[in-house]
């Protein structure tokens, strides 16, 4: 997505990791486990707790790229995945900027992984749809 403000603070803002709860939405019952305020740097471990589906999950993530203004990547280390790198790039773009978000993600469902993961990337889509309303209210 597009925002209309400087790499640097809109980066500035997702460095602050209880924004996420703001970017969360509320069905998920996202909660932030780890003592804050948390140091964003690489090697960073962040505890939550989500609840999906009725099922409550503990979710570790570690930062293994910090960036400043530019990305940072969290990578799950337990959780519901049995993989999710997640990518947050900022780039400028028309005196603003371009804010990518990748995940790469691999679900651990064995034999069941094509039945699935439909309804997987179904969530994740709408956690990203939720996202992008949040990111708009905060940088309108």
């Amino acid at each position: 997505m597009e925002i209309a403000r400087e790499p640097n603070e809109v980066f500035e803002f997702f460095s602050v990791a209880s924004n996420l709860n703001r970017l969360t939405p509320s069905w998920l019952k996202f909660k932030i486990l780890t003592p804050g305020p948390i140091e964003m740097k690489v090697g960073a471990i962040i505890d939550y707790q989500i609840v999906l589906k009725g099922i409550r999950m503990a979710w570790r993530t570690e930062i293994t790229d910090w960036s400043p203004g530019i990305q940072f990547v969290d990578e799950q280390i337990r959780g519901p995945y049995k993989q999710w790198v997640h990518t947050h790039r900022f780039e400028p773009f028309f005196g603003g900027t371009r804010m990518t978000d990748r995940v790469e993600y691999i679900i651990s469902a064995g034999p069941l992984e094509p039945l699935i993961h439909p309804f997987v990337r179904r969530d994740i889509e709408t956690i990203f749809a939720h996202r992008t309303v949040e990111i708009r209210s905060v940088f309108p």
